[in-house]
């Protein structure tokens, strides 16, 4: 009777040494920080991550980490592109515009130039 009680001991204790949950902790929140308008992950912007860690003594700035510098640079590019991509739908619309009022222009030019009715038949549509 001690075998038997001994593999159930040792099948549960193996049970408890294995994780609880599976699941990824940073997604930890991500549900409620984007319903509540905030960054994916609390480290993606914010203060914690842009702000400096420690300035001098004197009052003197620290100089900026290489994390620090390179999300401004990927936020510049970001504005850059986002321009960029913007004067270029803006210059497709100015096209497609022109492209139909070309378009409305020709379709009035072939009416004014199609043979007009003569005779009875201009008596008829002025009545």
């Amino acid at each position: 009777m001690a075998a038997p009680l001994r593999i159930v001991c040792a099948s549960a204790l193996r049970q408890t040494a294995r994780p609880f949950s599976s699941t990824c902790v940073t997604h930890a929140g991500k549900k409620w920080r984007l319903e509540n308008g905030l960054a994916r992950t609390g480290s993606e912007y914010g203060p914690l991550t842009d702000l400096p860690d420690w300035s001098f003594a004197d009052g003197r700035p620290a100089p900026p980490l290489k994390g620090q510098v390179r999300r401004r640079n990927e936020r510049e590019e970001f504005a850059r592109r986002a321009v960029y991509l913007n004067a270029e739908v803006d210059t497709g619309m100015d096209t497609w515009k022109a492209k139909k009022e070309e378009e409305q222009r020709r379709k009035e030019e072939l009416k004014t130039s199609m043979l007009k009715p003569k005779g009875k038949l201009l008596l008829k549509k002025k009545n």
